[in-house]
């Protein structure tokens, strides 16, 4: 026949819309056009499967040829449909044999000889071919980690000319063997063991770990700030299948291969400080996701905070409540998830010391003031970290609890608030922190006027509340007591900072 339809599916960021790739063979002035709005990329497919055809010793037909790929509004982009054109010149010219190609979907950039070249975005798309109950024909390159989603039928194609063979039934290709992402379950090779001390901090991290909380380190430097914030990965509870595909599908979107042996560790992304805005939250003329979509389900760690322009980390400010951004261009709105924790350092002052008589108050104030008030409302709990002890390293014999063991507690009290609300205290809105952050009468009187005299936000008494509640749930007590209030109130470091420089200038 003269007309075939094969679907393929396109990437419009982590969604893979089906597109059906319509072809028809007419006579006339031998021409090949493709419309459907198709990119620069895909338009260059002519050349690529014309190539392909005939060094496979297909016949390439001499007629007009158009391809459509329907939905006509949709953008096309990549070289993901070179097989699918190709299929279906094939089949509208009788150079196939006779299959239900409607059972199948397929996808994969062809090199002049014939041979698959991998293609981004397969998690998605095997995603949504399971959703829609076809078989995926992928190039081999992609079909390991496509392979990771569960109840997909995935063949696996390395050369064009294998196609023929499959269909006439006399070499049928691999179905490729869904992978047990539980037998790959890995551990940190980061142990909070080998921290020396800070004890203040090993507990900020538990609690942080424990409620999905924000954390900021201050102190000078050599404290072990990025040693302690490089353990938190190994100490969260351990990644579900849900949300190691979701990461999973926001890596291959990016270019990046993922190995079994790191599928369920939880991504750490540390952006230096000259990062720009679009490099943190994503853009581009086609969006693509920044290093807060890289670390979802993650940590995002950030070094040196104050070095940051001030205006970079305000668009986290966001991101942060809501747990997914947005980038919108002319053309396209796009929204990748980006429920990130956050975990911050930096220094009490420029010169890295807070009373090295090196830098005035002003001075002080004036380099902690590059962080906003909006943006440290979100950082939950703000602690300083000293410098350690004399003879501390070198007597230090006594180890330390392991990362494995603080995990066991961290998940058991993952689980009570799953069951219990649903998510972690830290993700809990107003009308949630007032059903299960209730406070007695005087424990609430207590709590108010200690915000009164901070003078803190609303936000930062929601945050003061959701930090007693993962301290009682961490002691495994059903009701917030005033002691989990008064250890929640010691975390605003930041504020007795800042106020204190603030005396220092009035005087």
């Amino acid at each position: 026949m003269a007309l075939s339809c094969v679907f393929s599916r396109a990437r419009i960021g982590l969604e893979s819309p089906l597109v059906t790739v319509e072809v028809h063979l007419a006579n006339g002035l031998p021409a090949f056009n493709i419309v459907g709005l198709p990119e620069t990329s895909v338009r260059e497919a002519k050349d690529r499967v014309r190539s392909a055809i005939i060094n496979c010793g297909y016949e390439f037909p001499a007629k007009r040829i158009t391809v459509n790929l329907a939905p006509a509004d949709l953008p096309k982009e990549g070289g993901r449909f070179d097989l699918p054109i190709a299929l279906g010149i094939l089949a509208a010219a009788a150079q196939l044999p006779e299959a239900d190609l409607s059972q199948y979907e397929f996808a994969g950039e062809l090199a002049l000889s014939g041979e698959l070249r991998a293609i981004i975005g397969e998690i998605p798309m095997a995603m949504a071919c399971q959703q829609s109950g076809r078989t995926l024909v992928i190039p081999s390159e992609n079909a390991e980690q496509a392979s990771w989603v569960q109840q997909v039928k995935i063949l696996s194609l390395s050369h064009l000319s294998q196609l023929f063979p499959h269909f006439l039934k006399q070499k049928t290709l691999p179905l490729v063997a869904t992978k047990t992402l539980q037998a790959y379950r890995s551990t940190s090779h980061h142990d909070i063991a080998d921290v020396v001390g800070q004890p203040l901090a090993k507990r900020a991290l538990e609690i942080a770990a424990s409620g999905a909380h924000n954390l900021l380190f201050i102190g000078p430097p050599g404290t072990g700030k990025t040693m302690l914030a490089s353990r938190l990965p190994g100490i969260l509870p351990p990644m579900t299948e849900q949300e190691a595909l979701s990461s999973a599908a926001i890596q291959s979107i990016c270019h990046q291969n993922i190995s079994p042996e790191s599928w369920l560790t939880r991504p750490f992304r540390s952006p230096h400080h000259t990062a720009s805005s679009a490099a943190l939250v994503g853009g581009g003329s086609h969006p693509q996701p920044g290093e807060i979509s890289l670390a979802h389900n993650g940590v995002l760690f950030l070094d040196e905070l104050p070095e940051f322009e001030r205006k970079v980390l305000d668009v986290l400010r966001e991101p942060m409540e809501s747990g997914e951004v947005t980038i919108s261009r002319a053309l396209v709105k796009q929204t990748f998830p980006a429920q990130f924790q956050l975990v911050a350092a930096m220094n009490p002052s420029p010169t890295g010391f807070y009373n090295d008589k090196r830098s005035t108050p002003e001075q002080v104030l004036r380099y902690l003031n590059r962080l906003s008030g909006p943006f440290l409302d979100r950082i939950d709990i703000q602690i300083e970290v000293t410098r350690l002890p004399r003879g501390m390293w070198a007597n230090n014999s006594e180890q330390g609890e392991s990362s494995s063991t603080i995990q066991q507690r961290v998940g058991i009290c993952h689980q009570k608030q799953i069951a219990r609300q649903g998510k972690a205290n830290a993700h809990l809105g107003s009308a949630e922190v007032r059903s299960y952050c209730q406070l007695v009468p005087d424990d609430n009187e207590f709590l108010e006027l200690a915000i009164e005299k901070l003078n803190l936000s609303t936000r930062a008494h929601h945050k003061i509340l959701k930090i007693a509640r993962t301290l009682a749930d961490m002691e495994a007590v059903e009701d917030i007591e005033r002691k989990h209030l008064i250890e929640a109130l010691s975390y605003r470091a930041m504020d007795r900072i800042l106020r204190h420089l603030t005396e220092c200038i009035t005087i």
